[in-house]
């Protein structure tokens, strides 16, 4: 069953889906300039991306909070 989140702007949104936003706003070199991580900046997929966020809370925390700056920037 699930539960109503009305205070998570994420719920429902899967990371692949943010990561592929980003990707296609950004671009890998920009994304990567903006977050520093190695998955970014060397040899970048969104498979071996999506591996590293999903075991690095703090790196996923990062992706999380630009998507929702990133989105709602072009909202305005």
């Amino acid at each position: 069953m699930e539960q109503e989140q009305p205070n998570n702007p994420l719920h429902g949104i899967t990371l692949k889906t943010i990561l592929e936003y980003l990707v296609e706003y950004y671009g890998w070199y920009e994304l990567g300039g903006l977050i520093k991580i190695n998955s970014f900046n060397t040899n970048p997929t969104i498979n071996s991306s999506l591996k590293f966020l999903r075991k690095t809370p703090w790196a996923k925390e990062k992706v999380e909070r630009l998507y929702l700056k990133t989105i709602k920037k072009n909202n305005k």
